[in-house]
């Protein structure tokens, strides 16, 4: 046995489930269990599936079978994957997929199909645009949405001159266009390194180079670990100013600790967000994995308890694909990020918040938000969708 079928079968029995081949309906669950991106799947994992667990094994009052896929961070693999659990598993929803590269591939099956895809973090620009699909929802971002923030925090600093960095991959390109969208200074380089890529030295003494007043990063999992020791190590963090977006995160901070305090990010959700649903899932969290959530956590865990309003309203009847349309758009659920709601490009509107790396009353380093930057906010190509 596998240990992927190890796993769903695990989670099945610790989930008390009787059966999971009785399950009134099944859900495959794309992430990146292995490499460099591992962190951030097992949070997308594991938020997703303390929803199932909070609620005995079911959603919106259904028994569920939830079939875990690992990508790799594999675009082919994210086909594959995606393939088999729309012909062979005949699942009813897919969800998750962290990496944007794996969500272009992996949805062209998924859609085809009219299967509903409820995305908890990859959200590439013309999926929220021209490439819109009535049967994909997300409740993450937009990837430039991420990044605009970052671009209007540089603003209302004063910062005239930015060096910006990002992998070069669809989420990295969104990334900086994002930041540059509300960036009103001067962008005095804009580098694109290798996904993947742990050694940045090159590319910091580059930066230290050009003498900029801040810098803006995009780096998640490993390597967003590895570029901001190597700047602290190069002496720069705390004398040049480090904003970023998924690089200081709730999958990389323990790993960090300490070494992060004075980084800035911008984010749709921090774990000290003031309402109760928040906090139920935060103490649910800590208490069952003995770490905080992440924003990946988060986003899947709101998943989760999304498609578990559509099985309620429709009491698990999944065949009629329009009432379930209908259903997914009314966001009749409470998000652990407060007021959400879904603009007409199936992509949420919610505020997004300044969230820094500061110490904790426990004395350890923790993410927090400490003001809005955008109340409300839209993506920006949602007027491009058509539906």
């Amino acid at each position: 046995m596998t240990n992927l079928k190890k796993l769903v079968l695990a989670s099945a029995i610790a989930l008390g489930v009787a059966g999971v081949a009785q399950a009134q309906v099944k859900i495959g669950l794309i992430t990146t269990l292995s490499g460099g991106g591992a962190a951030l799947g097992q949070d997308q994992r594991d938020g997703f599936m303390l929803a199932v667990e909070q609620n005995g094994g079911k959603l919106g009052g259904k028994d569920v079978e939830v079939i875990i896929e690992d990508d790799q961070l594999k675009p082919e693999l994210g086909v594959q994957l995606a393939r088999k659990l729309v012909n062979n598993d005949k699942v009813d929803f897919v969800t998750g997929i962290i990496f944007s590269n794996v969500m272009m591939a992996a949805r062209t099956p998924i859609l085809e199909s009219k299967t509903f895809l409820i995305g908890s973090n990859a959200g590439p620009s013309p999926m929220s645009g021209a490439e819109c699909s009535p049967y994909f929802f997300s409740t993450s971002w937009n990837n430039d949405q991420l990044h605009e923030g970052g671009g209007q925090i540089a603003t209302n600093a004063g910062y005239k001159k930015m060096y910006i960095m990002a992998p070069n991959y669809q989420a990295g390109k969104d990334a900086l266009q994002g930041f540059k969208r509300f960036y009103n200074g001067e962008v005095i380089d804009e580098v694109y390194t290798q996904i993947g890529q742990m050694d940045y030295s090159v590319e910091i003494a580059q930066l230290q180079q050009a003498n900029p007043d801040a810098v803006y990063v995009f780096y998640p999992g490993g390597m967003g670990v590895n570029f901001v020791k190597q700047y602290r190590q190069a002496g720069l963090l705390g004398k040049v100013p480090l904003i970023s977006a998924s690089t200081v995160d709730g999958s990389t901070l323990p790993a960090l600790q300490d070494i992060a305090l004075g980084v800035i990010t911008h984010a749709p959700y921090a774990p000290n967000l003031d309402n109760a649903q928040n906090k139920q899932f935060v103490e649910a969290f800590e208490k069952k994995y003995n770490r905080p959530p992440s924003l990946y956590a988060a986003q899947s865990y709101d998943a989760a308890n999304l498609i578990a309003s559509a099985i309620k309203k429709l009491d698990g009847n999944m065949q009629d694909k329009e009432a379930v349309r209908k259903a997914l758009e009314a966001a009749d659920f409470e998000s652990v990020r407060g007021a959400f709601s879904f603009n007409t490009n199936h992509f949420p509107i919610t505020d997004w918040y300044r969230v820094e790396v500061v110490k904790g009353d426990d004395g350890k380093a923790q993410l927090a938000a400490t003001g809005v930057v955008f109340e409300g906010h839209k993506d920006a190509y949602y007027e491009q969708c058509k539906m």
